[in-house]
């Protein structure tokens, strides 16, 4: 499996809030996480570099062999954990009232991806002919769309459409969104901030990620593509490229 991870400030923000990590080897899988922090008095960086190193602690202890619904449980875990000590922290300290982030981990194997989410970062699937948004947005817009009061052509130029209804830290518990998809070989993962998701069109990120057979020109050009169309939010990237060399190798070492 192939994976990296770029980030940018963007053309507006004066502090970068968003954090990623990527790690290649846990247990025979691996994982990638992203988180994008809200709050002021650089409470948002806080809150998301706390998120991703509190999670990624808690995810040390899986590994391929545990059940499916064993690492789920795990991973939900790791995300309530660290909401709780967010929450505590905010609320020892009036500069941090009201800190939070939003986050997607993924968990990968060779036939399968577990993800936790909690607010509007979104991960997506890509493949040769079709990109699927495999988190829900937790959104004031999103809630308009599914109420049938918006359009999603609307949603992506709402003025409120930054606005999340569930953020990771704010409250002193949260619940927590956990996906599974199967992959295969010559798909690719996409896991961002809103800053690429709500200025970027799906049809072009798919465009672009598939128009690149170096996954890092591909994650380059995608936080490109966000700054020209204006680049008024922090943008982060990571992308997970289903590598058949790796699996064919696996195969023969068997």
């Amino acid at each position: 499996m192939k994976m990296v991870s770029r980030t940018d400030i963007g053309k507006v923000r004066l502090v970068n809030e968003d954090r990623a990590t990527i790690q290649h080897e846990l247990g025979g899988l691996s994982l990638a996480i992203v988180a994008d922090g809200m709050g002021g008095h650089q409470a948002g960086d806080i809150a998301s570099q706390m998120a991703i190193d509190m999670i990624q602690a808690q995810l040390q202890s899986i590994h391929w062999g545990m059940p499916v619904e064993a690492c789920k449980q795990v991973l939900k875990e790791a995300i309530e954990h660290a909401n709780e000590k967010i929450y505590e922290f905010a609320s020892g300290q009036e500069n941090y009232h009201g800190m939070g982030t939003t986050v997607v981990a993924v968990i990968a194997s060779q036939e399968l991806i577990i993800i936790g989410h909690i607010g509007d970062s979104r991960a997506y699937k890509i493949t040769d002919d079709a990109i699927t948004q495999l988190t829900e947005d937790h959104s004031l817009v999103y809630e308009l769309v599914k109420n049938g009061q918006i359009t999603m052509e609307e949603a992506d130029h709402h003025p409120r459409r930054n606005w999340i209804t569930r953020a990771l830290g704010t409250e002193p518990g949260v619940e927590v969104d956990l996906y599974e998809y199967a992959w295969r070989p010559g798909e690719t993962i996409l896991i961002c901030s809103d800053g690429l998701s709500g200025l970027v069109d799906a049809n072009e990120i798919q465009r672009i990620v598939k128009s690149h057979a170096n996954l890092e020109e591909a994650a380059e050009h995608l936080i490109q593509s966000a700054l020209d169309e204006g680049g008024d939010d922090n943008v982060t990237v990571v992308l997970l490229a289903h590598d058949q060399d790796s699996d064919e190798k696996r195969g023969d070492e068997n």
